[in-house]
């Protein structure tokens, strides 16, 4: 028993023990957490000092004002990716490591107030080609705004963009164009490179 109390006294400090080692970056707390660089691989910590989510590579980094590039919990949700025939796809994490949202979009922003924006891309069947005995088909992406269970909430770009859904070409993920202004305007660029107000709460575009 006297055995037994000494292991559990001790305990916490082997476990905290797992982070005394070397890392490459420490980032700020956000959202309860701090992304913990070793080599190519992220982990988060708690207030604690405790790696909450192991080292991973799959963790998608963010440029931030302070001029470092590390990934970030905002509302529960880390972004991650994940190649899939080549391309690139995006999703998200919890704070368990679970996989809260899977890769689908071709990129993603981090969630601000329960929302951020993706790429949503769709596949249309146009018809049949007989010569090579195959269906043709066009893919497009659309600018989305999704809730953090991955629900699109709104399209900021309804017309989509047509995309080569193939690694020799798609290299690269699209860029995301539309930004928020407030909680519920979003700045979106048209195809003429103008800039438009949209209201999500009533699909409200303000010319």
């Amino acid at each position: 028993m006297k055995n037994l109390f000494i292991i559990l006294l001790i305990c916490p400090f082997f476990v905290s023990a797992q982070i005394t080692e070397e890392l490459d970056y420490i980032a700020p707390f956000n959202d309860g957490v701090a992304a913990v660089q070793k080599g190519n691989s992220w982990g988060f910590i708690n207030h604690n000092g405790l790696l909450i989510i192991d080292f991973r590579d799959d963790l998608v980094t963010t440029a931030m004002a302070d001029g470092y590039k590390y990934p970030v919990f905002n509302d529960d949700r880390s972004l991650i990716s994940k190649k899939i025939d080549g391309i690139l796809y995006f999703g998200y994490i919890d704070k368990t490591g679970k996989t809260a949202i899977v890769p689908q979009f071709l990129n993603a922003s981090n969630f601000n107030n329960g929302q951020a924006i993706a790429l949503h891309i769709i596949k249309e069947r146009l018809g049949d080609n007989e010569v090579l005995g195959k269906n043709v088909v066009n893919y497009k992406y659309f600018e989305v705004i999704i809730d953090i269970e991955g629900n699109i909430v709104n399209y900021l770009n309804p017309k989509g963009v047509n995309v080569v859904l193939d690694k020799g070409y798609l290299q690269s993920p699209p860029k995301i164009t539309s930004r928020p202004i407030t909680d519920d305007l979003y700045a979106v660029i048209s195809g003429n490179k103008k800039w438009r107000i949209v209201s999500i709460t009533n699909d409200q575009e303000f010319k």
